[in-house]
């Protein structure tokens, strides 16, 4: 595949008729697969584990990598939080601001 770089469509609108080889100065460098045509997505399980680990690893969004793993988001939630995946990460500080809000709060209510 050569203009990958100028014109990425076209790599993209080739995967869907078979995979893409990306060479880097004439050497084989990547591979794109569409997911569609795929065997290899279509596992039981592959997609939910790629999901997970792109989210795990901040290479996508919660609610990307659920919609790739093909769960609703409460889904994908519960199924990282078996792997002790932070759904929300917060500094210490943000941490204790948010626990003193919730303590005025919970004075105000009682």
């Amino acid at each position: 595949m050569s203009d990958l770089k100028n014109n990425p469509s076209v790599a993209l609108r080739q995967t869907k008729l078979a995979p893409v080889v990306v060479m880097n100065r004439n050497e084989p460098d990547a591979v794109i697969l569409s997911f569609e045509q795929s065997q290899l997505f279509s596992t039981a399980g592959t997609r939910a584990a790629l999901a997970t680990a792109l989210f795990r690893d901040g290479g996508l969004s919660l609610a990307r990598s659920a919609k790739l793993a093909n769960m609703s988001l409460s889904a994908f939630i519960t199924h990282v939080s078996r792997f002790s995946i932070a759904v929300v990460e917060q500094l210490p500080e943000e941490y204790l601001s948010d626990m003193q809000t919730l303590d005025r709060w919970l004075a105000q209510a009682a």
